[in-house]
């Protein structure tokens, strides 16, 4: 093992947790954050040559955006954003969310089995704020991490651009689920990546403890989310409860 990658990676990671005092995320409510999110999606994905240009410069899902079990969040560095993500809580099979409508023979068992999905989507960084701050990344994943932990899920389950699974694979253990296939209004192919959340929530946060959080920052940004989703899986009932145990 070359330690001198281990010192490095172990600095990093806790630079990260020390600039959170200047990170802020919280639940875009407001109809300028919402627009200014899917701007940030639109500009993100048009960057990677994902989507082709739009007259109105948003990337909005009709089918995802508007529903009870998904919120999309806003994560601001000194005030400023720097990025977003959708994050879907999936706790039955007839739940509407990109993957369990793209890798429906991957969600649909666990799903049955009452297991409860997070579902991380939609992630778009500023490629200013990127540029500026290499620790984005890790802030930008924080909100499913979260929730996660708020909502007491199983696994997190995300949909992945072909050929970058490393990050997520390296970072906290994911593994890939599925081969490539098509994605709603993206001209990548994506795979499916999964993580036994439970199994996987210690050493990750053990390694990077910025993905650690308070009950009262989670109860901050989904105290409102969680009020949508109790007649699937009521947060508030299952704390200390593994679902399907």
């Amino acid at each position: 093992m070359d330690m001198r990658a281990v010192d490095r990676s172990s600095r990093f990671a806790e630079r990260v947790a020390k600039m959170l005092e200047r990170v802020e995320s919280r639940p875009a409510v407001s109809a300028t954050e919402r627009e200014a999110a899917y701007r940030l999606r639109y500009d993100a994905y048009l960057r990677r040559n994902l989507l082709t240009p739009r007259v109105d410069e948003m990337l909005y899902d009709e089918r995802y955006d508007p529903i009870p079990s998904a919120l999309t969040t806003v994560t601001y560095i000194d005030g400023e954003l720097a990025s977003t993500v959708r994050v879907h809580v999936v706790a039955a099979p007839q739940t509407v969310s990109p993957a369990n409508d793209v890798f429906p023979e991957v969600l649909h068992p666990l799903l049955s089995s009452r297991r409860v999905v997070v579902e991380p989507s939609r992630l778009a960084a500023s490629a200013e704020m990127a540029a500026k701050f290499p620790e984005l990344p890790y802030f930008a994943l924080r909100p499913p991490w979260m929730a996660a932990q708020h909502f007491n899920a199983d696994f997190i389950v995300l949909s992945c651009a072909s050929g970058h699974e490393g990050f997520y694979r390296r970072v906290c253990g994911h593994e890939t689920w599925s081969g490539p296939r098509d994605y709603p209004q993206v001209s990548a192919k994506v795979v499916c990546m999964g993580l036994d959340f439970a199994a996987g929530r210690d050493r990750v946060e053990a390694r990077y403890p910025s993905y650690r959080s308070a009950p009262s920052e989670r109860e901050a940004l989904f105290a409102g989310f969680a009020v949508s989703l109790a007649g699937e899986r009521n947060p508030a009932d299952a704390q200390g409860e593994r679902v399907g145990a």
